[in-house]
């Protein structure tokens, strides 16, 4: 697929570059090299989408191409225990903090593990044991495709490794934070690796942050690799601030009745691109895939989901609710593609919007790509505002209208949180979501007596 080039300031990617490789020369294998490179030369053949590109075409990503990000350095010295207290979730196996990309082990809580579980920094693998990551890094991420996946790879250096064991089960989850500090118009690029062998259990939260308020672009790349029976849970959190820039891949490989399930909670950023990719190749698999998005000011939340069903006998089921306000923008473009050999596919996917503001906007764009014939395929899309009716309800009941829209968007809400299984999670998620209306009420309040643009209108099925 030929991409159309932005222009943007090649001089500054090439250096970073050119600095990684020289750095990484003598001590890295000659196969991650040549994984760089190749990635590279892809991103300055095509260079960043623009929205003649079908699958970016709600979304700008000028901002990103014209600014001349700089490689993001180690800045784990500048953050404190105390500041990562702040971002703790309760009962986790461990947990694992990057600053930068960078692995900051002085920041993480890792404790002894059985044996069979390895938990620990990608870069310290590679360093150490690259064998055990040449299989599978950089062996499902499409950086053909995708530019930002390109780029991601091209720069390539720490993130995290998890690797579970055959049969294995872990009862709490595994948390992965990571932190962009306060250096103005860098970018960290964290690349994960997730294994989970034949018949393991595992959760996996990714929880992004930013501190200060300067520009900054994190672009994050996850390949999770489930063997047969494997099952996976996987959280990605994203709550930077309103000038970050954030793109992230989570690509799967799902074999032989494997069960994933992959949950998104996207509450901040600027600009944010979502992208989720499991690929069903083994037959009698299992995908979920659960998101919620909450945007307001001119933030831009962008969610592309790719569920490829390429084996006979799997199900996948797709569940996106959005809530806007003010003046921001969400996307929802998710396709369901069927391959000619998954036959007895049943697939079903489902985007609701509600929209607080005569001014937010969604782009809704639900897709099916069938090529078998013996499928049960589903999709549809609504996008509303709250029911006078329900306010109304609610009023009569004494709860004065500011709580008695929270409380209808929180059940909103609460539809994604009771697909979570992990309890901890779930218990840490709702808090944020919380949080996050009541700033949306509070703002509300302290501006306007009556919702701008609230009118009685029932849901809108969108073709």
């Amino acid at each position: 697929m030929v991409v159309e080039a932005t222009q943007h300031p090649w001089s500054t990617y090439r250096k970073d570059f050119r600095e990684v490789q020289s750095l990484s020369a003598g001590h890295q294998p000659r196969w991650l090299r040549k994984l760089r490179e190749d990635a590279f030369t892809r991103f300055s053949e095509v260079g960043f989408p623009t929205t003649r590109v079908e699958d970016w075409r709600f979304t700008n990503v000028s901002a990103i191409a014209e600014t001349p990000f700089r490689l993001a350095r180690n800045g784990r010295g500048s953050i404190s225990r105390q500041q990562i207290g702040l971002f703790s979730i309760a009962a986790v196996a461990c947990r694992l903090v990057f600053v930068n990309s960078h692995f900051a082990a002085e920041l993480s809580s890792v404790v002894k593990l059985p044996d069979g579980i390895c938990i620990r920094s990608l870069a310290k693998v590679l360093e150490e044991n690259s064998g055990a990551l040449e299989p599978y890094l950089g062996q499902y991420l499409d950086t053909q495709r995708d530019a930002f996946c390109a780029l991601n790879t091209a720069f390539l250096e720490d993130g995290a490794y998890v690797h579970i064991g055959k049969g294995i089960a872990i009862d709490e989850p595994i948390h992965l934070l990571f932190i962009s500090d306060e250096n103005s118009a860098s970018a960290s690029h964290p690349r994960n690796l997730i294994v989970a062998e034949e018949g393991s259990q595992v959760a996996v939260i990714e929880e992004y942050v930013s501190l200060g308020r300067e520009p900054v672009l994190c672009n994050s790349a996850t390949e999770l690799v489930a063997r047969d029976g494997a099952v996976v849970s996987h959280y990605r959190i994203e709550r930077e601030h309103s000038r970050a820039f954030s793109i992230s891949t989570l690509r799967i490989e799902q074999a032989r009745n494997a069960n994933i399930a992959s949950h998104s909670v996207l509450i901040g950023g600027g600009l944010v691109r979502n992208n989720v990719h499991p690929v069903m190749s083994g037959a009698g698999g299992e995908c979920l895939i659960n998101g919620l998005f909450i945007g307001t000011g001119r933030q831009h939340l962008d969610n592309y989901m790719l569920v490829e069903h390429a084996s006979p006998h799997c199900s996948s089921r797709q569940f996106y609710n959005g809530i806007l306000d003010d003046r921001a923008h969400g996307v929802f473009h998710g396709r369901i593609v069927v391959r000619k050999d998954a036959q007895k596919t049943d697939a079903k996917q489902t985007n609701r919007n509600l929209l607080l503001s005569d001014n937010a906007q969604i782009d809704t764009k639900p897709q099916l790509e069938i090529f078998a014939d013996d499928v049960k395929c589903t999709h549809g899309a609504t996008i509303g505002q709250i029911e006078e009716s329900a306010i109304f309800y609610l009023r009569s009941r004494g709860i004065d209208e500011l709580s008695a829209r929270q409380l209808l968007l929180l059940a909103f809400a609460g539809e994604c949180l009771e697909r979570m299984s992990t309890r901890s999670v779930r218990t840490h998620i709702e808090g944020l979501i919380h949080g996050r209306l009541s700033e949306m009420s509070a703002r509300r309040k302290a501006t306007s007596a009556k919702p701008s643009g609230e009118v009685d209108r029932n849901w809108e099925e969108v073709q």
